[in-house]
């Protein structure tokens, strides 16, 4: 017996040996610029508000917050001050994106099931420039109070977390890692346990009846929770009569003008997709449902980059992006992505076009439209990765680049009630700010070129906290 342990005790030095970088990776091993007083000089500014770019500005940080933002010259700078010159870049609020998830898919073969991601999805998010993030929904509740708590402590990099309890579904749910409520006296005992656990939001889930619904959103609301759904059973219209606080997925999980549609009738997305396809953007139907929507100040998310992932014709996952996959899910999600283009699906191609034009007439139509990756599917729409995408299809859809920024930044921080702190580059805020090496107010692919994310003034490398990720996606 003492010589087997003997011929382990290598093994065993190997296993703490590989653990020892992933322990070692605090917050601070990725920090780039930290210092009381920084100043960034020559930048060109977005202010997240959809105004025009400042041109040649200084931004003083000060204890965390943007002490000073005015023309360069105009403004002493501070004595003692860490000063980076930023000619040819841009600064823009940190992005607050708000259905953002730390599961992710299964690199299994069995029954549905996600992974926490809680070291990569974090690094990720803030890699990207996400210094706010609102998880639309957990499955591992108290891994991701964990996470929140680390990350607050700066034990570990990440976005500032804004945590939805464990969805609040029906019976029927196919997901073994939730608990279908029986009634509505089972969701609201369900709402409190997670409230009193310090969770900020609900997320209402498709299977859901309306009277259940009810009860959830009255006893949310009760408790200062927001409540959020990707809906089936409930209509658009039935929620927002309910008092819902915000819906998922854009136009895509609309059931409002199925045919022959009864009420109560399960959620079925390939009847969704269908409508979509046949419906007239400009009819009195939809026009209506929007004025509906606005009036009743019911926020709606746009994720689109999850839904490209099964649309047929769209792009494949550059060479970054697999590489921060693990192997095996490398391998399905490359599989998976081939099926999708042989088949040809010309309804969710139909689907996917209507649902932008949809998003973008709420938005014109003065909808709070707000932006989220939903990093899920079958691996083709990572987190940081995944909102870059999602900003760039808002441009696809036909917001202008600027307009895009202000969905993913001050339009976040106002559906979640941190407007006061975050979103928007103004004095007096948060030096939550995401520099890029280039103009994205011109080409909004340039947010891949983010080189440096400050979150309350501490300048973190993107590309250290890329790295750090790279094979983990499915595994950890």
């Amino acid at each position: 017996m003492m010589h087997c342990l003997l011929r382990m005790l290598p093994l065993f030095a190997v296993a703490l040996v590989s653990l020892v970088p992933l322990r070692a990776q605090t917050a601070a091993s990725y920090v780039a610029v930290r210092a009381p007083v920084v100043v960034l000089t020559h930048a060109r500014v977005i202010d997240g508000l959809g105004n025009a770019t400042l041109e040649n500005q200084m931004l003083v940080i000060r204890d965390g917050k943007i002490a000073a933002l005015a023309a360069d010259g105009s403004v002493p700078i501070p004595e003692g001050a860490t000063v980076r010159d930023l000619t040819g870049k841009t600064v823009l609020p940190g992005l607050v994106m708000v259905h953002e998830h730390l599961f992710y898919s299964s690199i299994s073969k069995g029954p549905f099931h996600m992974n926490e991601m809680e070291f990569s999805f974090p690094r990720l998010y803030l890699a990207a420039g996400v210094t706010s993030a609102r998880t639309s929904g957990s499955l591992e509740p108290y891994t991701d109070l964990h996470v929140k708590e680390n990350i607050a402590l700066g034990l570990s990099p990440g976005p500032k977390l804004h945590l939805t309890a464990p969805y609040v579904d029906g019976p029927e749910t196919g997901i073994a890692q939730l608990h279908g409520v029986k009634d509505a006296a089972d969701a609201v005992r369900l709402v409190n346990y997670w409230a009193d656990e310090g969770f900020t939001s609900v997320k209402v889930y498709i299977n859901l009846p309306r009277d259940v619904m009810g009860a959830t959103i009255q006893t949310a609301h009760a408790r200062g929770l927001q409540v959020t759904g990707h809906i089936g059973k409930v209509t658009y219209r039935e929620a927002a009569e309910l008092g819902i606080d915000n819906l998922e997925h854009g136009f895509m999980a609309m059931s409002d003008l199925i045919p022959d549609r009864k009420d109560g009738d399960s959620s079925a997305a390939q009847k969704n997709y269908r409508t979509l396809e046949n419906l007239d953007p400009e009819s009195p139907a939809i026009t209506g449902l929007i004025q509906l929507l606005v009036s009743k100040h019911v926020a709606l998310t746009s994720t689109l980059a999850i839904f490209e992932t099964f649309t047929p014709g769209r792009r494949v996952c550059t060479q970054a992006e697999l590489d921060i996959l693990a192997p095996p899910l490398r391998e399905s999600y490359l599989t998976r992505w081939s099926a999708i283009n042989i088949q040809n699906d010309e309804t969710k191609k139909k689907a996917f076009a209507k649902n932008m034009q949809l998003e973008v007439k709420f938005f014109r139509a003065g909808g709070l439209l707000v932006a989220g990756t939903d990093p899920t599917g079958y691996g083709g729409c990572i987190a940081g990765y995944g909102n870059w995408r999602a900003i760039e299809l808002l441009v696809e859809a036909g917001l202008t680049p600027r307009e895009a920024i202000q969905v993913a930044t001050s339009n976040g921080a106002k559906l979640l009630g941190i407007i006061k702190e975050t979103g928007s580059v103004e004095v007096g805020k948060a030096a939550d700010l995401v520099v890029v090496d280039g103009a994205p107010d011109h080409n909004i692919s340039d947010l891949r070129k983010t080189e440096i994310v400050f979150q309350d003034g501490i300048g973190y490398d993107s590309k250290k906290l890329f790295d750090a990720a790279k094979g983990l996606v499915g595994i950890q």
